[in-house]
This record gives C-alpha cells, structure tokens and sequence, in this order.
C-alpha cells in the first residue's frame, strides 16, 4: 500500500446559520478553521417541513404544453 496516500483528519468548528457550533473531524481546511454554513438541518425547508415551492415546468408540463389540445376520439 502507497504511503501518504489518505486524506489528513484534523479537528474544525462548524457555525451553523443560527449561531451554534459543534466540533467536528474533517478533511476541509486546517486544524481549527471554523466553517460558516449557509444552508444547514435548523434552516433549510426539507428538514423543517417549511414551504416548499414546486416548479413548473417539468416534463408532464412541457408535454401537456405541447400536446394539450390534442384528444384521443375520432371525430
């Protein structure tokens, strides 16, 4: 097996949007650095149930767009 060849853990602070902090092993930045999130569990919508916003535009859109005024009956 290669030497020096796997990542170095150290020790960083992690502030997460609301002000708390926790300390945690990682390969990102140097021994103490203190990472900021941006988007963490306590903010973003998908872990607190907040409001979502669907987009359209997707593919059942973009088919009904396309084809919607076409029907299955002969006429």
């Amino acid at each position: 097996m290669k030497a020096d060849t796997h990542p170095q853990y150290h020790m960083i602070n992690v502030k997460m949007t609301d002000g708390t902090e926790f300390q945690t092993r990682s390969t990102w930045g140097k021994e103490g650095d203190t990472m900021n999130l941006d988007i963490d569990p306590t903010s973003h919508p998908a872990w607190t149930g907040g409001p979502q916003r669907l987009q359209d535009g997707g593919r059942v859109a973009k088919f009904n767009q396309r084809f919607g005024g076409l029907s299955l009956t002969k006429k």
